[in-house]
């Protein structure tokens, strides 16, 4: 042995020995805020504009659909302002102008119904009101029958010509109660590490009301290049007035020879919802050498979060892989005012490297103020670090009640870096990151993830992880909320999109498309019976957009939205799920970095 191999082995030993040890501390301790950052009893708490939190306005949300057996499905929403005990009457007015009462009963216990006595579809309207006084929305607006489109019906919001969608938001731009589009695009996107952008291709922004009037376009310009790390958006109503702004990263018309852009003015800023036209600005976080190289320089993003529990905030990040920096912003009278600044120190361990692919908001330590999950690391409200596992950059985090036996809420990581003590696939509590679980054999690259109620004799939800095969496996993980294993590996349902679709509480998983070589989409049981099939279009998002608690899944083609609602009539009645503050917060970063299926911030399973 050469003496520079003797001491190459010795860093070798040095350093599987710390990995050991770190390991083990990370098993044994949770990094609390005293030792991430001594600031944080000294740093003030957020005291936003707000009085009182603003609520969502939205309406009943009434579809009213053909089905295949040529009947008449309607479906409307549960308010979180409805009394107890709440029920409905259903109304059809024919072509004659008449109008009739179809149930005989008040509708109790769902908030659906199906109509076979309908003659003329293309005449028949029909709305549905409350029996009791409601504080607000009693009686519905009256809705036309959706018929079918070969094999299923679905809402067409027409887009300009050329509009190809790269994202959606969904807010209510003018105040309605029904949710608007906010269109990125083209559909293209270069990633930080990829080739070159050479050509000169920019997004353009573009609004839309629900029935699809067109409101406006923005185009970013050669400032922003068109990939998913440059150009984050989110829509919002920041200012409490029942309507929804749009912020996003501007910046002036500027590129590289190599189509790249790394020098010039950065900005956050708010854009009027109905018009387009700027409210406010202000700067972006400044590049820096601390965050590394031009790839993880330019992985930036934007949330909302209520720090003080009751105003909206604007949470604008730079960084993932290195150094992290959050700015709090809150938009009061016109102008964006600072909340806080972040400045993860890139030297911490438990700090470097923790960012995930999007952020998620919601008050995690029972103190009425939203903490921000950025991925392994937590900020507290007040903008100073919470919590960290340390274990490293996740590629997906759930946040939500995943084991209903235990108090509070939990976070399930997949974690991209190696990780041979089994916690590359973990379960933590949500409040204080200790750990409840980990899978207990080494990882990979865990590049996906997801969690779901998919059996019902199991307690809890069920666990998923997928290893990314560049890293060298291609192992996928299942276990229950308690950890077991559960299924066969012939099982494994895929990670990437989820909907709540037929009538019981188990969630379906969506497969085909282009990643299948499937023009359609199907929604499938776990094990794989098809629910419904012949779903057209590229998929964008799955939200309770419509009708009651259960998801519409929203496609799209060049040119237009498709909404997709289901036609299986339901066992239940609940809330809809876009009046859950985390299920709204996961909706709408939706439009921003890699996509996640949203989730409440309670169990939801059978």
């Amino acid at each position: 042995m050469t003496f520079n191999q003797a001491i190459k082995g010795l860093f070798l030993i040095f350093f599987s020995i710390s990995d050991v040890v770190l390991a083990q501390d990370l098993r044994e301790r949770t990094y609390l805020y005293e030792v991430l950052d001594p600031q944080h009893r000294e740093k003030p708490l957020v005291d936003g504009w707000a009085d009182k939190r603003p609520q969502e306005r939205i309406n009943r949300g009434l579809i009213v659909q053909e089905t295949p057996d040529g009947g008449v499905y309607l479906s409307w929403r549960l308010l979180n302002s409805d009394p107890e005990g709440v029920s409905f009457n259903v109304f059809r007015t024919d072509d004659n102008g008449k109008e009739i009462r179809l149930n005989k009963k008040p509708i109790v216990s769902t908030t659906d119904f199906l109509d076979y006595k309908v003659e003329n579809l293309s005449e028949a309207r029909y709305r549905v009101e409350t029996s009791v006084d409601v504080i607000d929305f009693g009686v519905s607006e009256e809705k036309r029958v959706i018929p079918l489109r070969d094999q299923l019906p679905y809402i067409s919001v027409k887009l300009m010509e050329d509009c190809d969608p790269n994202r959606i938001a969904v807010a209510d731009l003018n105040g309605d109660g029904d949710f608007d589009f906010i269109v990125k695009h083209p559909n293209y996107s270069i990633d930080p590490g990829g080739r070159p952008n050479i050509d000169s291709t920019t997004y353009k922004i573009d609004a839309y009301l629900s029935d699809g009037t067109f409101l406006w376009r923005k185009d970013l310009g050669l400032g922003i290049e068109p990939g998913i790390w440059y150009s984050p958006m989110i829509a919002w109503d920041l200012d409490g007035d029942g309507k929804a702004e749009v912020a996003l990263k501007t910046g002036p018309n500027h590129r590289d020879k190599d189509g790249r852009v790394r020098n010039g003015e950065e900005w956050v800023t708010v854009l009027d919802g109905m018009t387009g036209k700027e409210i406010a600005r202000s700067d972006w976080p400044p590049r820096s050498d601390r965050y590394g190289d031009y790839n993880r320089n330019n992985r930036n993003q934007i949330g909302i979060a209520f720090l003080d529990g009751k105003t909206p905030a604007l949470i604008v990040a730079r960084g993932t892989y290195k150094l992290m920096v959050c700015d709090a912003w809150q938009l009061k009278n016109g102008k964006l005012d600072k909340l806080w600044h972040w400045d993860g120190d890139e030297e911490n361990p438990v700090i470097r490297s923790q960012g995930a692919h999007w952020m998620q908001s919601i008050d995690l330590d029972d103190d009425g103020r939203d903490e921000i999950v950025l991925g392994s690391v937590v900020l507290d409200d007040n903008g100073t670090a919470l919590w960290s596992t340390g274990l490293g950059h996740p590629d997906k985090v759930f946040v939500t009640d995943i084991d209903p036996e235990r108090p509070g809420l939990e976070i399930f990581y997949a974690i991209e870096p190696f990780h041979k003590d089994g916690r590359g696939v973990c379960l933590v509590d949500a409040k204080s990151g200790n750990p409840v679980w980990d899978i207990g054999i080494e990882t990979f690259h865990v590049g996906d993830g997801m969690v779901a109620d998919v059996d019902a004799s199991i307690p809890g939800l069920e666990c998923f992880a997928s290893e990314d095969p560049k890293g060298g496996s291609h192992a996928n993980y299942m276990r229950t909320a308690k950890g077991e294993k559960f299924g066969s590996p012939d099982d494994f349902p895929g990670c990437r999109n989820w909907i709540w679709w037929d009538a019981d509480l188990l969630r379906e998983p969506i497969i085909g498309g282009r990643r299948y070589r499937n023009k359609n989409l199907s929604i499938v049981k776990f094990g794989g019976e098809v629910i419904t099939n012949g779903i057209e279009g590229r998929l964008m998002l799955m939200a309770d957009l419509i009708g009651d608690w259960r998801e519409e899944l929203v496609t799209v083609e060049k040119g237009e939205i498709k909404i997709y609602s289901t036609l299986i009539p339901a066992k239940d009645k609940r809330v809809s799920l876009m009046q859950d503050p985390l299920y709204r917060n996961n909706v709408a970063h939706r439009s921003m970095g890699y996509e996640q299926s949203p989730v409440p911030s309670f169990y939801l399973g059978e």
